[in-house]
Order: C-alpha cells, then sequence, then structure tokens
C-alpha cells in the first residue's frame, strides 16, 4: 500500500527552544484516508475466495492519493498494451503521416487468433484505420492490433508507451518491451520449442482449435519433433517462462501512470504531440469497449463512467481505465485511474467474478468518493 508522509521539518533546529523543538521536530502526516484500510479488507476477502492472485493500483488525478494491492509487482498485462498502439496510431494523425479513412490491406499473414471480426474479412479487403482501431480497443481484436503496429511501428508504439508513463511522473522501465500480438503465440509456444517461433498466425489458428490440454501434441505434430523435445512439461509451465522474458509485462502503478496521461488534472504534462483532441478521441472509444462487460465495470455501477481497456490471457485478466462521476462537484472526486488484474484459476469467469467484486469494493470503499 503507498504511503503519503507529509514530513516538516525546521531550518535551524539547534535555535528552537525546547518547547520549541519538541512541537516542531519530524512531523508526520499519513495522508491515507480512512477508505484505504476498508478497501485492503475488502480484497482481503476477494482473494480468499478467488483462490489466486489480485493487483490493484487507484488514483484520484485530482488530489493525487494512490492505493496500491501489489501494485509494484510484474503482472502481464495482455492486450492493455493495445491502449499505447492506439496513442501512437493517434499522435501520427496529430502529426498529419495518416488519416483514420487511411485503408490497409488485409494480407493473409495478417491474421492472428482471438476475438474480433477483422478475421471474417477476406485477404485482400483494404480495412479503414478508423475500424481497425475501434475493433482493436472494443472488442480487443487481435489481428487490428497486429496491422496497426505494422503501419506505426514497433519501435514507435514502445516509445509512445514510455512518453506517456514520464508524462505522468512515472518510470518507464516499469513496463517491459511490448510486442505484436502474434509475437506473444511465437513466444510462448517458443518456449516449448524454439522452432515455433518461426510459425506464423495461421499456425497459431490452427493450434487455439484444440484444448490447451492438447496443444502440446498438436504443436509436436505441427513442427514433425517428439514432444519428449520440449523444454517445458505443458502449455501452463511454457506462459509463465514466457512472462518472465518480460515482455508485455509491467507494473499496475507504471500503467496507470500511462493512462493518467490521456486524462491530465493538476499533475503530470500534456504530451505536446497527443493533444486534448486526440486524448479525447481515445477516451471516447474506450468508453465503447464491450469486452469484459462483467469485470470492474459490472461492480462500479451505474453511477460512475469507465473509459477502460481488458485483456485476457491463460490464467490471467486485467481491466484498466479512467473512471469519472457524472455528478462530481469537487476537485477531490476524481477522475481516477484503475488498473486491476488477475492470476491464478484456469476459467475466465472466476478472473472476472473477481473484476467485479474489485469493482464494488472500490464503490463501497469510498475509494471513488462518497458511495
Amino acid at each position: 500500500m503507498a504511503l503519503g508522509l507529509l514530513i516538516a521539518l525546521p531550518v535551524h533546529p539547534e535555535s528552537y527552544e525546547t518547547s520549541d523543538y519538541a512541537t516542531h521536530w519530524y512531523y508526520e502526516v499519513d495522508k491515507q484516508s480512512t477508505w484505504q484500510g476498508d478497501l485492503t479488507a475488502r480484497l482481503q476477502a476477494i482473494e480468499s475466495v478467488f483462490e489466486g492472485e489480485l493487483g490493484v493500483y487507484v488514483q484520484n488525478l485530482a488530489s493525487g492519493e494512490a492505493y496500491s494491492w501489489r501494485a509494484d509487482d510484474p503482472w502481464y498485462l495482455a492486450s492493455l498494451i493495445k491502449i499505447p498502439v492506439a496513442a501512437q496510431v493517434l499522435a501520427e494523425r496529430q502529426a498529419g503521416t495518416l488519416t483514420l479513412d487511411e485503408r490497409l490491406t488485409l494480407a493473409q499473414s495478417d491474421f492472428v487468433d482471438g476475438a474480433g471480426p477483422t478475421n471474417w474479412h477476406d485477404p485482400g479487403t483494404p480495412i479503414s484505420i478508423r475500424y481497425l482501431m475501434e475493433q482493436m480497443i472494443t472488442v480487443s481484436d487481435n489481428t487490428a492490433s497486429d496491422m496497426l503496429i505494422d503501419r506505426v511501428g514497433l519501435e514507435a508504439v514502445n516509445q509512445r508507451a514510455r512518453t506517456m508513463i514520464a508524462a505522468s511522473g512515472g518510470n518507464p522501465d516499469d513496463i517491459g518491451p511490448i510486442s505484436k500480438l502474434v509475437g506473444v503465440r511465437q513466444g510462448v509456444y517458443g518456449e516449448l520449442h524454439p522452432d515455433a517461433r518461426a510459425l506464423g498466425g495461421m499456425d497459431f489458428i490452427a493450434l487455439r482449435q484444440h484444448p490447451v490440454s492438447q496443444r502440446g501434441q498438436a504443436l509436436a505434430r505441427a513442427l514433425g519433433v517428439n514432444a519428449d523435445t520440449f523444454t517445458q512439461p505443458d502449455y501452463d509451465h511454457a506462459f509463465d517462462a514466457y512472462e518472465a522474458t518480460g515482455e508485455n509485462v509491467g507494473t499496475l502503478r507504471a500503467y496507470g501512470d500511462l493512462l493518467a496521461s490521456l486524462r491530465p488534472v493538476q499533475q503530470g504534462r500534456a504530451m505536446e504531440d497527443l493533444d486534448a483532441e486526440q486524448r479525447q478521441a481515445l477516451l471516447e472509444i474506450m468508453q465503447r469497449t464491450s469486452s469484459g462487460k462483467q469485470r470492474l465495470k459490472a461492480g462500479l455501477g451505474s453511477g460512475i463512467s469507465f473509459a477502460h481497456k481488458t485483456g485476457t490471457q491463460q490464467r490471467r485478466s486485467c481491466d484498466a481505465g479512467i473512471a469519472e462521476r457524472g455528478n462530481a462537484d469537487s476537485a477531490t472526486q476524481g477522475p481516477w485511474v484503475i488498473v486491476s488484474c488477475t492470476r491464478g484459476p484456469v476459467a475466465v469467469s472466476a478472473h472476472e467474478r473477481a473484476l467485479t467484486s474489485v469493482g464494488e469494493a472500490l464503490r463501497y470503499s469510498g475509494a471513488l468518493g462518497k458511495p
């Protein structure tokens, strides 16, 4: 949990009389609001039922007060990394190097497994950047994501993430390198056998047709090797090993700083190459997110709007965004950055129940103002 300390120090302590010295020496004021202890108790209760681990970071962007529950641990961020992809697209729109009406031609090599309607199109179809960005954020379309990354460049996306974190005063080194979504598949399966790093999107779509427990054998057949040569015992261990490389991994606090750059209030500085119009455009798309309806948003309730992005991977789920009250009437009532990730159980439904409960805990603890 983050602690805020305000310390008053005398400039020349030897000049004070004894009574003044005792009065002024090292005042320590705990700036944590009472809701923080209540939220901690609620998260402990959720975690005991979830039988996995929770990570939560929340910061009031008006007051600066922050709360951390394992927020400084490394977490696999999954599709949360698509926010800096969108931000880079909009920065290039502002610079005039692309327009949202520009069309990218879908190639068969672009296809990546996962949700989203881009895979429903035939190879050779020209698709607008506007459409691709909408699908990437609102339904977490992986093929759309990789097409946009190819358009703006992976190096530029990684630099955008670092710039966003730094703009809010965070440490850019607290988020590892972002990869393409097909690169995630190559990385995970590559932990089973190095030859898998040469596979393409269509190969991974075929592998996904098999249950997780059978993907090892399916990979062995696809590569023409014996599963006994695998360097990990199964897909779960392969994913753990891939996560340990640091790709698409970061602290929730750093990701919170990244989000905060989209809604600068009293802290940080706005990015000159991502102006208010572009930031608002991205937040409006995030408001339309339809994936993860049973995550944080379900727990926050109807009185709080939530512009957010979700992420899901093997035994891991995330939800993160910017929450605002429609009836906020003071500088201390938000907006708030909220980032939460879970890991552990196999069933996605268990993660979603936990994230819904986190949303409820934030609401009823008073973390987001008076319930």
